[in-house]
């Protein structure tokens, strides 16, 4: 049996201007059968290009309709997943490069919250083992040092000592999400992708694990790729925002310029829809037509022609739009801005 390892302690910062998390031209296509007992395949089109960075202690908010590839995205940052093509770099390094051994110590400083705090702990354990299960698997410290680790992250999570003798089902959804952000934190590391970890979570709870989290990110210097469909949420927990439709970015910005009119018709959609705290303010909705094409046959040209409600011909319709940078920092694809 190897020896246990030190307990992991904070690593020094990339270089400033290095991004944390980069992400290049990734393409992410899953091989679907056509039936029962048919030899031809279809295309499942998850991910089209995709490219974005993720500075040091920022968090960046990936928004966008079900199934438009947020999720896929995360797996392949955390290469759960293979890609097809494109690249992925941690601090520089190129994550696609590294064999089992390099991969596994890497993915101490990669880790992941959840959707559902239920599903995603094991029932059969206690949650001092749930917690503690990251250090065994990477041999750090001994058992004391493991268990004094789990008491102070629990408490770092708002738990107290004695719940790490409790089983899941003995607590409420938003204590068990807290129970996936402790397990997240155990290793210490630099980036964590929550992945709508407060959507099965009663209104009333979802406000406390978003400022948990803020909490966290200052006392720790995290960053967050925070994944969402409630804009109104990424919107308080966000430094910048990402708009996904389809597999493809349609509009990134800074959240300081959020607020100013989004240059994406399928941004000013998303923006439309949002709750407004003013109950005599009557903003004007825009309503999209149809349904989000399927990935098995997304459309030509600009992914988001079909229910655009500013489309300005065949441009749109054979033409992808490239994704540019409008203003410094906002990003967008679509014709209308050439």
């Amino acid at each position: 049996m190897c020896a246990a390892t030190s307990m992991p302690e904070p690593l020094a910062a990339p270089a400033p201007g290095v991004p944390l998390v980069e992400v290049r031209d990734l393409v992410k296509h899953y091989s679907a059968g056509t039936g029962f007992g048919s030899k031809s395949k279809t295309v499942v089109h998850a991910l089209d290009g995709v490219s974005l960075a993720l500075m040091p202690g920022e968090t960046l908010g990936l928004v966008g309709e079900s199934g438009c590839g947020k999720s896929t995205l995360a797996r392949q940052i955390l290469r759960l997943e293979e890609p097809t093509s494109g690249r992925v770099f941690f601090e520089g390094r190129d994550l696609l490069s590294l064999d089992k051994s390099e991969l596994k110590a890497m993915r101490r400083e990669m880790q992941v919250v959840f959707q559902d705090p239920y599903s995603s702990l094991n029932p059969r354990h206690t949650v001092g083992q749930i917690v503690a299960e990251p250090l065994i698997i990477h041999g750090l410290g001994n058992h004391r040092e493991r268990e004094e680790r789990v008491d102070e992250t629990l408490a770092e999570v708002g738990l107290r000592p004695e719940a790490k003798l409790r089983f899941p089902h003995e607590f409420s959804g938003g204590q068990r999400q807290r129970i996936g952000i402790a397990r997240a934190l155990i290793l210490r590391p630099k980036l964590i992708i929550a992945d709508e970890p407060i959507s099965a979570l009663d209104v009333s709870i979802q406000g406390q694990v978003l400022n948990l989290l803020k909490e966290l990110q200052d006392k720790r210097g995290l960053t967050y790729l925070f994944i969402a469909h409630d804009l109104s949420v990424v919107r308080y927990l966000s430094d910048r925002i990402a708009v996904m439709y389809l597999g493809r970015i349609m509009e990134s910005n800074g959240i300081k310029n959020f607020a100013r009119p989004p240059l994406h018709p399928y941004t000013e959609a998303l923006l439309s829809a949002a709750p407004v705290a003013n109950p005599e303010a009557k903003p004007q909705r825009i309503v999209l037509a149809g349904d989000v094409p399927s990935p098995l046959a997304p459309p030509p040209g600009c992914r988001f022609h079909t229910r655009c409600h500013r489309i300005m011909g065949d441009i749109c319709k054979e033409q992808e739009p490239e994704l540019r940078e409008i203003e410094p920092g906002h990003f967008a694809a679509c014709h209308l801005l050439k």
